[in-house]
């Protein structure tokens, strides 16, 4: 999730469709950067990360050696949600997403509100497993043999990290995001081509590939839906490419194709991953590793020193997960606190930085309260059930902005736009809803618990606010 900090500070508000050289407040319009190639990269970029390096173990602990078929499913999945943010973004070419969607369909602040600050939950979730994800690749590119204890404190260590380098202030960049991506690219190559290496050699078991092995209490079906519920974590990303619509040149012509091709790119790395993955190392101790891709790595390429750059190049894949869900979390409770919707003290910024100090500290207050309580059974899956409730939250975001494009089409608009059609946005409403459900996702309660507290903590700040500003409107 990236770069959407940038347009954080307003996001409810609307523009003009073709905005002018100035805004309507007078302000300089964005500058129109990105072509098709670096809006390629920046939605590759966006979308990996902590979910493939992490979690590819955990799926293949729900379903077996079939653990590509969750991410087939999750890349289905997102490619059709894909298609109503395209008839969005092409609609209406302006940042703000998700919640801009939402109000322009209903028109109710509470539910504009509830999104926005839904979609800033799941950065702190999904920064908070990147942060665990973090210590445990730290542990084994050192070889160390370390207890829940300390991986917790690595964790928590890294997340104050975070803190002072988003406090400092970082300048984000397409460019910087480029070196980023052609990183986290070269560790899931590096998976593959060693992979290969050793199937081609006749030491990889197919015959896993196919093996369906569910847990007793769980169908196929069920246990496919499970999967899939927390394989979608590793699809997030895609979503977050609409905040750049007004530094996009031409976004209606260049956004359908590049964000197909760029689902299209990592689905192929994620199953082929997947694959390799199962192929090389046995489900069991494939699930039971908390940095399962490194274990392929070290399967496939015993003694061969490229095989120990993995937990590091998956240390830096997670880290650029962390920072960029923090900094957008911190800017969209910022904005939010801007837009009168949260308390004023949000909104904050550092006279020296320039930056908004007060929800930087917020959110990553959040975050390690979120780590430290999911931390303290050392049996629990921290990063599976951190991972889970980001796609839990970013799932019923989903449903909600499907939900928009039918909606929104009574409202016709002049420019040429992608059109999703009429079935897709009401498939893509049950499938995430789907996945959303507990009868039907098979989610452990753990997840819908956090997403519960988090969301609770913000309709009591919301109300906070709304009853301060009622006081103040009654002197």
């Amino acid at each position: 999730m990236t770069d959407r900090e940038d347009h954080a500070a307003s996001p409810l508000d609307s523009s003009p469709a073709n905005p002018p050289a100035t805004d309507d407040t007078g302000q300089p319009a964005l500058k129109r950067v990105m072509g098709p190639g670096l809006l390629l990269l920046f939605i590759i970029g966006d979308i990996l990360g902590t979910g493939v390096y992490a979690l590819t173990g955990q799926v293949a602990g729900e379903v077996g050696g079939a653990a590509w078929l969750p991410f087939a499913i999750a890349f289905i999945v997102a490619s059709i949600t894909a298609c109503s943010y395209l008839e969005l973004v092409t609609k209406y070419p302006q940042a703000a997403g998700a919640a801009l969607y939402v109000h322009k369909a209903f028109g109710l602040h509470i539910v504009s509100f509830l999104v926005c600050f839904t979609v800033m939950c799941s950065g702190i979730t999904s920064a908070s497993a990147a942060s665990r994800a973090f210590a445990a690749n730290l542990a084994a590119g050192f070889g160390l043999d370390v207890g829940n204890g300390v991986i917790l404190a690595v964790a928590l260590g890294f997340m104050l990290l975070v803190l002072a380098v988003n406090l400092r202030g970082v300048g984000e960049s397409v460019k910087i995001n480029v070196v980023l991506t052609a990183v986290e690219l070269s560790g899931l190559l590096l998976v593959i081509l060693l992979s290969l290496f050793f199937i081609t050699g006749g030491n990889a078991d197919f015959s896993r590939v196919v093996a369906f092995e569910t847990a007793a209490d769980k169908n196929v079906f069920l246990a496919v839906s499970t999967a899939t519920s927390l394989a979608f974590f590793a699809m997030v990303g895609f979503e977050d490419s609409v905040n750049m619509a007004e530094e996009t040149r031409e976004p209606a012509r260049i956004f359908p194709r590049i964000m197909f091709t760029g689902l299209g790119i990592t689905g192929l790395i994620y199953i082929l991953v997947s694959i390799c993955a199962v192929a090389v190392v046995p489900v069991g101790e494939l699930a039971a590793s908390e940095t399962p891709l490194a274990l392929v790595v070290q399967t496939a390429t015993p003694g061969f020193p490229i095989a120990d750059l993995l937990p590091f190049i998956s240390m830096f894949a997670v880290a650029n997960s962390a920072l960029i869900n923090m900094l957008m979390a911190s800017r969209l409770l910022y904005g939010m606190s801007r837009q009168g919707v949260l308390p004023s003290f949000l909104s904050k910024v550092s006279v020296t930085r320039r930056t908004p100090g007060a929800a930087i500290v917020f959110t990553t207050a959040i975050a390690i309260g979120l780590i430290t309580f999911v931390s303290l059974d050392p049996e629990s899956p921290v990063v599976s059930l951190l991972g889970g409730t980001t796609s839990l939250l970013l799932l019923a975001v989903f449903a909600a902005v499907n939900l928009a494009v039918l909606v929104l089409r009574k409202d016709r608009q002049e420019v040429k736009h992608f059109n999703a059609g009429r079935v897709l946005p009401v498939v893509g409403v049950i499938t995430c809803l789907y996945l959303v459900l507990p009868w039907s996702s098979g989610r452990p309660a753990g997840q819908y618990e956090i997403a519960a507290v988090l969301l609770a903590l913000g309709l009591v700040l919301w109300a906070v606010t709304w009853l301060a500003r009622r006081r103040e409107n009654t002197r």
